[in-house]
């Protein structure tokens, strides 16, 4: 029977919409408790990754953190400081919950640049604990474009002058090399090409990072900040780990250097053929294996970023991100 031109736009139609639901289910079969509000098929790399956390602040109100734990949650990075003068106020109580739960947890520290990087330095120190147990912590950069005091930005040398600044005292101050958090916009206008031997979690909620950045890894991706998770009412940031279950073990040790890719000492020999990196999750979460190749490298694309202390998230979300 011939195919009319109706026909043929249903038949396309539905393909379309059993690719979607397939590529749905292989991320709900990673980690079935877990959802998304506002699921963006450009991200579904990151949902196919073994090793899931999340990230949190005030605007997630009290969390369940046993909860959050029996869903998965691998990691979580908690909001911590900001500039020279700011404490999320959720921040002790989330640390120690996660903490108790069992959650590897790490904090963050959100750069002001309108503050000299000896004012926040000395603030993260005060308040960012030195706990042996804990991820290393993050520097927070993008720019702080929705506010009316500090909104502008500043020459890109005086940017990098400003940042490792703070590096260093992050990691005078933990013992831990920090991890860079940062948007497209000021990854584009300040990071490109430097600082290439520190690990880096990158935000793209609507497309594969190789599509926003002009890198050639990563090694934190956050998906999306629509996220779903028990324990936690209403939405939240979810990330994915670039690697294998054995990378990260080996990261919370101090054995691997995911930043740099080097491990301190021989690399580990594993006999038998392995999985591919990030390609098994873990069992508590109900996973089942996918393959995916590791991203290339494109040119990257601008973007207006936010606040985090007005949105709640570390960056704006966008459809065109």
């Amino acid at each position: 029977m011939r195919a009319t031109p109706k026909t043929t736009i249903l038949l396309r139609a539905l393909a379309i919409l059993s690719l979607s639901l397939f590529c749905m289910g292989e991320a709900a079969a990673l980690y079935p408790k877990k959802g998304d509000s506002d699921p963006h098929r450009g991200v579904r790399d990151a949902r196919r990754k073994a090793i899931q956390g999340i990230d949190v602040s005030r605007w997630q109100g009290e969390i369940d953190w046993e909860r959050v734990r029996d869903a998965g949650t691998r990691f979580a990075f908690i909001k911590a400081t900001e500039g020279g003068d700011h404490l999320d106020p959720s921040f002790r109580r989330n640390w120690e919950g996660a903490r108790r739960a069992g959650v590897p947890r790490g904090a963050y520290h959100f750069v002001w640049w309108c503050r000299p990087a000896k004012d926040q330095v000395r603030w993260i120190k005060r308040h960012i604990p030195r706990d042996p147990d804990a991820l290393p912590p993050v520097l927070d950069l993008e720019w702080n474009g929705e506010s009316e005091s500090c909104g502008k930005k500043l020459p890109r040398e005086k940017a990098l002058a400003k940042v490792r600044e703070m590096l260093k005292g992050l990691q005078e101050h933990t013992g831990k090399k920090p991890i860079i958090y940062t948007d497209i916009t000021f990854h584009e206008d300040v990071l490109e090409g430097e600082f290439n031997d520190y690990p880096y979690w990158l935000r793209s909620t609507a497309a594969p990072l190789r599509h926003r950045y002009n890198r050639e890894q990563w090694e934190f991706w956050q998906f999306t900040t629509t996220g779903r998770v028990p324990g936690i009412t209403g939405d939240v940031d979810r990330n994915a780990f670039f690697g294998s279950e054995h990378e990260f073990a080996s990261w919370r040790q101090g054995r691997f250097d995911i930043g740099a890719r080097k491990w301190h000492g021989n690399e580990p020999r594993i006999a038998g053929r392995k999985a591919p990196a990030g390609s098994l999750a873990p069992g508590s979460a109900g996973g089942t294996p996918f393959r995916m190749l590791p991203p290339g490298r494109v040119p990257g694309r601008s973007l207006v970023s936010r606040d985090p202390d007005v949105t709640g998230s570390l960056a704006n979300d966008g459809d065109d991100e």
